[in-house]
């Protein structure tokens, strides 16, 4: 897998992307907003959590959907070095794909990693780049293989997330999960971690940083006290998860916010 180009786009309705006969695979996922997409002269909407793979050489043209704006994730690569290339289905495709993914929170931190690498440009960036790219990919085909799940599972997933994204600050169990959509604890923590790719804990974790980078880049709470908010009492285990999952420690934006402000 070789990544040959990474963008992020926040985007107007002025926003225009093409190509024509590129050598490239080009993977989008969409994370705000809609977009448009024509391909070969066909028309995809993109939505939020949606992603589309459009093979090399195939013609598109995408752009905001008028009056609204949108952000994205654009990846384009050479999915000819992957040494799993033959026993991904996705790769054998002649035309452009599209899907929703159940797998959203995990894909977009594979993308924000790859996004942050790219921009630090740090010894060997590529190679880590690649690597999450093919991780990425292995979460989508264990997707694309089994269909997602169905509907009614789906939403069964949908209805744990909603809880946790309402209690996240809490400790959230399995238990509570389980009794969310009256099923078991281990049936809930099951199938949790088979639809979204994250134990429950991860979710938690996932939740709590996303709400602690906006308080670290737009409040005027301290570490301590935004390590308290979201739910973790003890400061240092907070630091050790925040890297953990951004590369970065909390204090990068208390500073980044200061000098905004000076």
């Amino acid at each position: 897998m070789k990544v040959t180009s990474y963008t992020y786009d926040k985007s107007s309705n002025w926003y225009g992307e093409s190509q024509e006969g590129c050598d490239d695979w080009t993977l989008v996922l969409v994370t705000y907003g809609r977009c448009v997409y024509w391909i070969e002269e066909k028309k995809q909407v993109l939505e939020k959590g949606q992603w589309l793979l459009i093979p090399s050489s195939i013609p598109f043209y995408g752009r905001s959907v008028p009056t609204m704006l949108h952000e994205k994730y654009v990846v384009r690569f050479d999915p000819t070095a992957m040494q799993a290339q033959a026993s991904f289905p996705l790769f054998r495709l002649s035309s452009a794909t599209s899907r929703f993914t159940s797998k959203y929170e995990l894909i977009l931190d594979r993308l924000r990693h790859i996004h942050q690498q790219w921009q630090d440009k740090q010894p060997y960036y590529q190679t880590l780049c690649e690597a999450l790219l093919t991780e990425l990919f292995v979460y989508l085909h264990r997707e694309w293989d089994q269909e997602a799940a169905t509907s009614a599972t789906l939403q069964l997933v949908e209805q744990m997330k909603g809880y946790i994204q309402n209690h996240y600050r809490e400790h959230v169990t399995k238990e509570e999960l389980g009794a969310c959509i009256s099923r078991s604890p281990n049936y809930a923590a099951t199938l949790f971690r088979k639809v979204t790719g994250q134990t429950i804990s991860e979710f938690v974790h996932a939740a709590r940083i996303k709400t602690a980078v906006y308080m670290l880049r737009h409040s005027a709470l301290t570490v301590t006290e935004i390590s308290d908010f979201i739910g973790y009492n003890d400061a240092s285990y907070f630091y050790r998860v925040f890297k953990r999952l951004t590369g970065l420690v909390p204090t990068d934006l208390v500073s980044d916010r200061e000098n905004v402000r000076k």
